[in-house]
This record gives C-alpha cells, sequence and structure tokens, in this order.
C-alpha cells in the first residue's frame, strides 16, 4: 500500500527539489570559474602577469596557485569534500580580495567577483547540502 503525501508535504518536497538544483548551479558556476582561473594560470600565465605584478606575486607563483585552485575546485564539486572545498575556496578567495585592497582597489571588479564567488560558493552548499542547512538554520 503506498502513502500519499499532503499536500504540505508535497510543496516541501517540491522546494527542496528546486533549492537542491539551484545549489547544483550555483556550484557549477563555482568550479567552473575556478577551474577557468585555475587553467589560465597553468597554460597561460603571460594574460594575468600584469596584475600578478600589480598585486606584488611573483611570476612564478602562477605554477603554484594553479594547481592548488584546481585542487579546491575539484574537493568543492565532490559531495563528500565539499564543505573542505568551501573552506579552501573562501580562503583562497578572501586572499584575492585582501590582495586588491592591499593596493588601495577597494571594490574593484576582481574584488567584487571573488566577493561574489565566496557567497555563490556557500549558498549553492547551503542549498545542496541538508547537513549544511541543520547547522545553520536560516528560519527556526
Amino acid at each position: 500500500m503506498s502513502e500519499t503525501m499532503n499536500p504540505r508535504q508535497a510543496a516541501e518536497t517540491v522546494n527542496l527539489h528546486r533549492a537542491l538544483w539551484a545549489g547544483r548551479i550555483m556550484s557549477a558556476f563555482v568550479v567552473i570559474a575556478l577551474v577557468a582561473d585555475g587553467t589560465i594560470q597553468l597554460f597561460a600565465p603571460a594574460q594575468i602577469a600584469g596584475m600578478l605584478q600589480e598585486t606584488g606575486f611573483a611570476m612564478d607563483l602562477t605554477r603554484v596557485m594553479g594547481p592548488i585552485i584546481l585542487a579546491c575546485a575539484i574537493l568543492y564539486a565532490i559531495p563528500a569534500t565539499a564543505v573542505l572545498g568551501a573552506i579552501l575556496v573562501t580562503g583562497f578567495l578572501g586572499g584575492a580580495i585582501c590582495a586588491h585592497v592591499r593596493i588601495g582597489e577597494l571594490g574593484s571588479p576582481p574584488e567584487i567577483i571573488s566577493l561574489l564567488l565566496g557567497a555563490l560558493a556557500w549558498g549553492g552548499l547551503y542549498l545542496r547540502d541538508p547537513r549544511i542547512r541543520a547547522i545553520l538554520p536560516l528560519i527556526h
């Protein structure tokens, strides 16, 4: 015998399904942005040389930062390690924001993009992982 859901349970199920997909889309956007950044740093460091010099980083760091960014993206994309990935992504993006603040570029496009990616990373994780919603409930 199959149980039927009442209208409230059905609505909650639909909302959870929508939240899950919204979280997946937000998370995919973050992963794509990080993979693009990491790939550029590995395979086309000349394209970002000017930005690195402005922020005071040595050009040789692209060989180190590229794999770190890619590792963060991979950890974030895997559900079992997504929380660790989100923490590492947040740290990396916070460092990027700090570098731009240090050189007086408060509110610059790279800084705003880093801030938005950090918010998307945690927002996407919040929507796709019920454990995060249990730890950080928005509504009681």
